[in-house]
């Protein structure tokens, strides 16, 4: 496997958008409160009885082609992975941005908006791959931190996270309004770079 980390410009983002980012639901983090929340919040990882696929790129409103006429993608960073000419992997990393919240208006911090792996490329280390660039990219940029943003029902991606070095800073069980999502948690974790 040859597999070549492209950085992109927005204008690939059609190209970007066609690479899925859908996965299966096997076992979620149930978010438990210690003490009445007073001693804490622990993650349980819990085995569903009736597995599921979710699938971003099925979320209305949302999706690459979208963020150009919601975000300046000015000082974003685009990157595609390649295996010939055939994309199997993307990332974002939103930087400098004032209309995105999740960059909590610092300019010391990147946040990787998307990484996505084709399913039947995954488990070959392209996901790692893009990690490394986007964390090198932010850190071209003086950065300080990167933030990522996940959800307790995407356990392959925290603990994704967790191998690549970030650390759990945040869990938010209320984060989310849309009934189709709204009992999921939202999980916070950063990279000090």
């Amino acid at each position: 496997m040859s597999i070549e980390i492209r950085e992109v410009g927005p204008e690939a983002l059609k190209q970007y958008g066609e690479i899925p980012i859908r996965f299966r639901v096997d076992s979620v983090f149930r978010v438990e409160e210690v003490e009445s929340g007073l001693g804490g919040l622990l993650l349980r990882e819990a085995v569903l009885d009736q597995p599921y696929t979710k699938d971003y790129g099925q979320s209305e409103g949302e999706g690459p082609l979208r963020w150009h006429g919601r975000f300046d993608l000015a000082n974003w960073g685009f990157f595609l992975a390649y295996d010939g000419d055939r994309p199997v992997g993307a990332a974002t990393v939103a930087f400098r941005s004032p209309e995105a919240n999740m960059l909590e208006g610092r300019t010391d911090l990147a946040v990787l908006w998307d990484i996505r792996v084709h399913p039947h490329r995954r488990r070959e280390g392209i996901g790692t791959r893009l990690f490394q660039r986007a964390v090198a990219w932010a850190r071209e940029r003086d950065c300080s931190q990167l933030k990522v943003e996940t959800q307790n029902v995407n356990v392959g991606a925290c603990k994704f996270y967790a191998s690549q070095g970030c650390r759990l800073g945040a869990i938010h069980r209320h984060a989310y309004q849309d009934p189709r999502v709204a009992g999921e948690a939202m999980l916070l974790w950063y990279l000090d770079l």
